[in-house]
């Protein structure tokens, strides 16, 4: 099988099955316990969160273990309003967040806070001078992911942040759990106060994430027990996950420019067969943008009157594995909201198939799955005649 859902979940790399086996079968005792094995499983957790600091130039006291983006985007929200609503009651949303920001913000707003929701333009980005317009002085908190889940679109996360480094009361979470490994990610630089991570995106085991939380910012708990994690999360740390993940962490970050160009040369190659098939809507532009920047790992496209469902499954029954939008949300047959919010009409927003790449992608790899995805929707054009004919 041809894989091509590395943006939902991405194959381990061997290196770190083989870590996270060892450390299962020889270091099992809780990180909590006084004992000397207790011990050396903290000993493991705390190597594990010097290295995320060491990767990122941060403090080591600055990172949160959780069981992944979910959680860590859910802990960031819900924790900054929840400690800082005496400053004030507004929050900052993109449109095109995932499910795991936009679902808390939500919550919030039946809690009495405030939301403003950022528009994007037609490739899903954001404009910096929407953010400047919408922050008032109750605002505590903006949210806006780093590269878009579903469509790819690179937001600017350096721009955002520079507003906001004037504004101490008003806290920047960014999701960055598609750009770890795939594009440079300097959070101190950007002026980052939370940051998401989630090992399984770049090669690690699931269950294991971050969340960065810049030194001096506070949050409330939305797990409650033993006080782990300096109390902002409680439960025992899954040790073998961690160090996985850490290792997983180490590889996609150094590894990370060579990864960058070699998929960027390989998504210009796969837009350029994209948009000569028939029928196709290219979700972003077809020609590199450095004012509306692409990652380097997500294709995404429209085939408005065919269902998206019936494309993935007819490529796997030729050997290829590709998706609708985040794997989440794929069974819910609801137009797009990434894309509705994009502008694009029902028909598109209801159709949309992402690709994304991972390590194992070569030339060949793209050349084959274009030939098969034509053959797919040749194969499927009467179907689109007769819906447009409804």
């Amino acid at each position: 099988m041809l894989y091509f859902d590395h943006s939902a979940s991405s194959p381990p790399k061997e290196e770190v099955i083989r870590t996270v086996s060892e450390v299962m079968a020889q270091i099992y005792a809780n990180p909590s316990s006084l004992h000397r094995s207790g011990a050396e499983a903290r000993k493991l957790l705390e190597r594990a969160r010097e290295q995320a600091a060491r990767l990122f130039g941060t403090e080591p006291s600055e990172w949160r273990f959780t069981s992944g983006g979910t959680e860590s985007n859910n802990l960031a929200i819900f924790g900054a309003a929840r400690r800082y609503r005496n400053r004030g009651r507004h929050l900052i949303v993109s449109a095109v967040e995932h499910p795991s920001v936009a679902e808390p913000f939500r919550a919030l707003e039946r809690e009495g806070f405030r939301v403003t929701v950022l528009p994007v333009g037609p490739t899903g980005h954001v404009n910096p001078a929407d953010v400047e317009a919408a922050l008032t002085d109750e605002t505590i908190l903006v949210s806006v992911m780093h590269v878009n889940n579903e469509v790819g679109s690179v937001q600017p996360i350096e721009a955002i942040g520079r507003l906001l480094r004037d504004r101490p009361r008003t806290l920047f979470h960014v999701d960055g759990v598609q750009s770890v490994g795939k594009l440079p990610v300097p959070i101190r630089e950007w002026g980052v106060d939370l940051f998401t991570i989630s090992a399984h995106k770049f090669g690690g085991p699931r269950g294991a994430g971050w969340l960065y939380v810049r030194g001096g910012v506070e949050l409330e708990p939305i797990l409650y027990g033993g006080g782990q994690e300096s109390g902002l999360r409680s439960g025992t740390e899954n040790v073998p996950a961690i160090v996985g993940a850490a290792k997983a962490l180490r590889l996609a970050i150094e590894s990370q420019p060579v990864r960058a160009e070699r998929m960027g040369r390989l998504r210009r190659r796969l837009v350029e067969g994209v948009v000569r098939l028939p029928g196709v809507v290219l979700s972003g532009p077809e020609e590199d943008d450095p004012n509306r920047p692409m990652a380097p790992h997500i294709v995404h496209f429209c085939c408005p009157g065919l269902k998206p469902e019936v494309i993935v499954h007819s490529l796997e029954e030729l050997g290829v594995l590709v998706s609708t939008k985040s794997a989440c949300s794929s069974k819910d047959d609801k137009p797009s909201a990434v894309l509705t919010a994009m502008g694009r009409d029902a028909a598109c927003a209801s159709s949309g198939i992402r690709i994304s790449l991972g390590d194992e992608h070569d030339e060949a790899s793209i050349d084959a799955l274009l030939e098969r995805l034509e053959t797919v929707l040749r194969r499927l054009m009467p179907l689109r005649r007769k819906e447009e004919r409804h």
